[in-house]
């Protein structure tokens, strides 16, 4: 849609809609077109750097772009064929206002951990929960693991809300997040949440259905407590994904006095350990977890230190940043992702 000096992109897949606004655009004649998207992108993508010169045939909705000495003709329809996008003054319900270093810290702490697996919709979805006093959390789990974080927030409403938004919703709002702040207002039917991201809004469907109590997969108690270094552990994971990839992911984390060593093996590729320095308190014992999953839930606590928090092999374990009081993220071991799996089949 170009007109009044700006050229507005709009694009939606029915779950998700954004429309962004180019301003300062030279426009001879305003008008409006439907163009493939990706064929769009595809093209623009391979571009050099330079101004575009888009010219559109309204009697067939060709639209003409140059560049340099590059040229397409890409086929198009009527604008009015395009899905309507809901505009910011459809939604007058509650909001609220986020740094945006805060809004993306969140969403990198939770999103990754929602289920990609359509089977039980809610999941897919990360729990966004408003208290008094300016408190929100959000919260994912997909049944194998859960991630949460909380935060204050010093703008915007002090409302008591909670919803479930879609997960990849969530991570492009935070990717496109590119202002001082990010605005979320739900629409007045509670269908439907926008981001205001500046130049550019999002807007996403909610899940509907209620988010499982996450609180109580939170192991409430420990016996063994490991404080270390985030980048050395990191390092030990991702050397020993290297064999674990053909083993189920299959992680060994063998705590001892001072010292965790951590440990993969494939049947047909060979294996590997690598010894950690660590303070430990309590009694030492292994446990055996999903190296990706562990590897994302180090990546999500971004602190100098990490805390794991065991009990027994067979009990979830708990993550913590030191330093983040706010951020947690429970692993189930992978004896107990055997045993789930085991039973659903028997079941």
């Amino acid at each position: 849609d170009a007109t009044n000096g700006a050229l507005t992109l709009s694009a939606t897949n029915l779950e998700i809609g954004i429309r962004t606004t180019v301003h300062n655009v030279r426009i001879d004649e305003p008008g409006q077109t439907t163009i493939p998207a990706r064929l769009l992108t595809e093209f623009v993508n391979q571009l050099p750097a330079g101004s575009i010169d888009a010219v559109l045939t309204e009697r067939t909705q060709s639209l003409n772009l140059r560049n340099g000495h590059h040229e397409a003709n890409i086929k198009g329809m009527a604008a009015d064929e395009f899905p309507t996008i809901a505009g910011p003054d459809q939604f007058t319900g509650w909001g609220i206002e986020l740094q945006t270093e805060l809004f993306q810290r969140m969403v990198g702490q939770t999103a990754f951990a929602a289920a990609t697996d359509e089977s039980r919709p809610i999941l897919t979805g990360v729990f966004l929960d408003l208290k008094l006093n300016h408190i929100i959390t959000m919260a994912a789990a997909d049944g194998f693991r859960l991630a949460v974080t909380n935060a204050e927030y010093s703008t915007g409403l002090d409302v008591t809300q909670s919803l479930v938004i879609p997960a990849t919703s969530l991570a492009e709002a935070a990717r496109l997040a590119t202002g001082d702040t990010v605005t979320m207002r739900v629409r007045s039917d509670g269908n439907q949440l926008l981001f205001d991201l500046g130049d550019t809004i999002l807007v996403s469907q909610l899940i509907e259905g209620r988010f499982p109590d996450y609180t109580q997969i939170v192991p409430k108690i420990h016996t063994t407590r490991v404080v270390m270094a985030r980048a050395a552990l990191t390092q030990a994971v991702r050397t020993g994904l290297i064999f674990a990839k053909d083993a189920a992911n299959i992680l060994k984390l063998a705590i001892g006095d001072g010292q965790v060593t951590v440990s993969a093996e494939s049947s047909g590729r060979g294996d590997n350990e690598s010894e950690l320095d660590a303070v430990v308190e309590g009694p030492g014992l292994e446990i055996a977890l999903n190296a990706r999953y562990l590897l994302d839930a180090l990546t999500a606590a971004g602190t100098e230190r990490v805390t794991l928090e065991l009990m027994m092999p067979h009990n979830p374990g708990v993550i913590r940043g030191v330093g983040d009081d706010g951020y947690l993220s429970v692993l189930m071991p992978m004896m107990m992702v055997t045993r789930q799996r085991l039973r659903a089949v028997l079941h």
